[in-house]
């Protein structure tokens, strides 16, 4: 698979990682600052491979490089969906990072071209793919819960000003958002994604406490009504002291109750089902060994991805479930925003439509 990364800041590494674990040949890096292309080669031993181009424009790597085959994006937010359409056009499978866009209209346009094109998006959602998310998945498809009462996220993290200072576009509404678009989509992927059906209503409430240099929020809360007859609260911060906390998703049904937790939604800690035999003890204590709070599961994201790409089958995680965080993110904002519940689904928002907020 030829591949190219669009992007070379700081989640970079771990989609050069997928790749190079993947055996995909790295045609090209684009970055518009040549020392961090250097920089990310450097560091997966790749600098003194004169075959891979570097590149400050994107356009121009299309244009060159029609041979590739697979783009990433990992660029600032913002601009997601710009570059995302300009490589649909140049008919190029995308992986792209979350968000996958800032409005519903942007991530709308992306699955419409891309289906026109006739090629492939999956945003990257790469937790989906943790073996005690995968465990629970299972359970959930299995039926084992039964009818579902409720469940929850919460993700209690801690980022600081050093982490902002280092790429200015951080904590803007025009290109990243706040806590819960950043750090928490992720989380929100994962509740919608289990708890079935559709979400019909969102009501939330947002702040910003102690990052007063930012734009955006730093806490939201948030109870999601669904068509099910189900309900759920998120919860998202970057204000944890002294360090990141937690990533843990709860679901309770009428027949099962299940807990992850860990850093990164990658530990069982409880797992109870009535057709269990011995309740609890076939599934808790799981746990995947993760060497940060991005996980294990680029490396899986990428080789399902190029699994997809030539069966000609969808991929597991699709644009469609990239548009469907999204969309949950912006209606927690346009409930702050108006101090009401908002209906699903969401009409065109985006975090733009917070400027001003704090």
């Amino acid at each position: 698979m030829k591949f190219a990364l669009i992007g070379c800041g700081r989640i970079a590494t771990n989609h050069i990682a997928a790749a190079l674990d993947n055996g995909f040949e790295i045609v090209a890096l684009c970055d518009i600052e040549m020392a961090a292309i250097e920089s990310l080669l450097a560091k997966h031993s790749l600098k003194e491979d004169l075959s891979i181009k570097r590149y400050t424009s994107y356009k121009d790597m299309l244009s060159e490089l029609p041979e590739i085959q697979l783009v990433a994006i990992a660029t600032e937010s913002g601009i997601h969906a710009e570059i995302a359409l300009n490589c649909i056009e140049a008919g190029k499978h995308l992986i792209i990072e979350k968000p996958i866009a800032m409005s519903i209209s942007d991530a709308d346009a992306i699955i419409e071209a891309a289906e026109k094109a006739g090629v492939l998006v999956s945003a990257c959602h790469q937790n989906r793919f943790n073996i005690p998310v995968q465990q629970l998945r299972e359970a959930i498809d299995s039926n084992r819960f039964g009818k579902l009462s409720h469940g929850s996220i919460s993700v209690r993290w801690n980022r600081g000003q050093d982490y902002y200072t280092q790429a200015l576009w951080r904590g803007t509404w025009e290109q990243d958002g706040g806590c819960l678009m950043n750090q928490c989509i992720h989380g929100i992927d994962l509740l919608r994604w289990m708890m079935g059906g559709e979400v019909v209503s969102v009501y939330a409430q947002t702040r910003q406490r102690f990052h007063d240099y930012l734009e955006v929020e730093d806490v939201g809360l948030a109870v999601l009504a669904f068509s099910s007859g189900a309900i759920a609260t998120i919860e998202g911060s970057s204000n944890i002291y002294p360090s990141n906390l937690e990533e843990t998703l709860c679901i309770f049904g009428e027949k099962g109750t299940v807990k992850i937790g860990g850093k990164s939604v990658n530990e069982i800690e409880v797992w109870n089902f009535s057709d269990a035999s011995d309740s609890g003890a076939e599934a808790a204590g799981t746990s995947e060994q993760v060497p940060n709070i991005y996980g294990n599961g680029h490396k899986l994201l990428y080789a399902d991805m190029e699994e997809a790409i030539l069966q000609g089958r969808k991929p597991y995680v699709d644009a469609s479930a990239g548009r469907d965080a999204l969309e949950i993110v912006l209606a927690m904002y346009k409930s702050q925003k108006t101090g009401l519940p908002v209906s699903l689904p969401l009409e065109d928002f985006s975090s733009e439509d917070m400027r001003g907020t704090f």
